[in-house]
């Protein structure tokens, strides 16, 4: 089942002939827009084609420059090539930081914004839909991945670690089944359980439905938001791989905390399981815990807490990194 996925970064042998590379690469400016655009991001060539309008022989020839000066990486995931910033790494990282620093002070364009949001929907959109017709395998696939039981648990204990009394008011984003639902009313006053698949709240509406003060809320955070709703805890299980713009949906949970209001973010630590974008509907393989901390201090945020687990059903990939902000 599991299909390991192939690396591959080139980077020129000689010195002077790397310096020379990276100078040739840094020195146009469409290069330097596709590293702006990756800021956060991998993406396919056909998604970079339609972010940029350009055909896929014209940007190919400037993704192999990248590669060749060791600005890019890329990554075959199933049957796609996937590109992504390159780490800096030796005599020239000073340099190369460097160039990354100076491309991401200048904000992005417009129409490539545009671009980026039209190809972060379609990902919103196949997840969706995904999840639509494939419920059944996607609880299969994803006891495999990261058993809820696990997960779940480890979370009530974060929570109630860092109370010293009742919940006013508790938000699940993304409740899946809601099997977390019951264990949270328990704690809270009134429990918002959100979910954009209308197929998921459904099953959660089934399975807690039952439960007095929890009221079931098709929608995203910025509904909530808009809504007025606020929360003495905001949880996100396994949710923000699922999600095109993770970083948003961290700024506006701590939008939607109280004072002193606590995030919880269970999530998978970055892995190359490129079956799970298939089988899970996955739009992300996993986060460096690193990665999530620095979207939730951006946010805000202070982190207070941070565990990272695995149990017997997991690879060493897929470790679960726990966060409590």
């Amino acid at each position: 089942m599991t299909k390991a996925a192939h690396i591959v970064d080139l980077h020129p042998r000689d010195g002077a002939a790397s310096l020379a590379g990276l100078l040739k690469a840094s020195g146009d400016e469409l290069r330097l827009q596709i590293l702006r655009v990756m800021v956060q991001d991998s993406y396919a060539v056909s998604e970079l084609c339609d972010i940029f309008s350009l055909r896929q022989s014209a940007l190919s020839h400037h993704l192999k420059v990248l590669i060749s000066a060791g600005l890019l990486s890329r990554k075959k995931e199933g049957t796609t090539t996937f590109y992504r910033r390159a780490l800096p790494q030796g005599e020239l990282s000073a340099l190369h930081r460097e160039i990354l620093l100076r491309v991401d002070e200048a904000p992005l364009p417009k129409g490539l914004q545009a671009g980026v949001i039209r190809v972060q929907q379609q990902r919103e959109c196949n997840s969706l839909a995904f999840f639509k017709g494939n419920l059944a395998r996607f609880r299969q696939q994803q006891e495999l991945i990261a058993p809820w039981q696990d997960y779940s648990e480890a979370t009530l204990q974060l929570l109630d670690r860092g109370r010293s009394g009742p919940l006013g008011t508790a938000i699940e984003i993304g409740v899946g089944e809601g099997w977390l639902l019951p264990a949270l009313r328990e704690r809270a006053s009134t429990v918002l359980a959100l979910d954009l698949s209308e197929a998921m709240l459904a099953h959660a509406r089934d399975f807690a439905g039952h439960v007095p003060g929890i009221e079931f809320i098709e929608g995203s955070t910025s509904a909530l938001m808009d809504a007025g709703h606020r929360a003495d805890v905001v949880i996100a299980n396994m949710v923000l791989h699922h999600t095109p713009d993770p970083r948003q949906i961290l700024c506006e949970a701590a939008e939607l905390l109280e004072t002193n209001g606590r995030l919880i973010v269970s999530e998978l630590c970055a892995h190359d399981q490129a079956w799970a974008r298939e089988h899970c509907g996955d739009l992300w393989l996993g986060f460096a815990p690193e990665q999530l901390q620095g979207w939730a201090e951006e946010a805000g945020l202070r982190l207070s807490r941070s565990e990272e687990h695995t149990s017997e059903l997991q690879s060493p990939d897929h470790l679960v990194c726990r966060l409590l902000l």
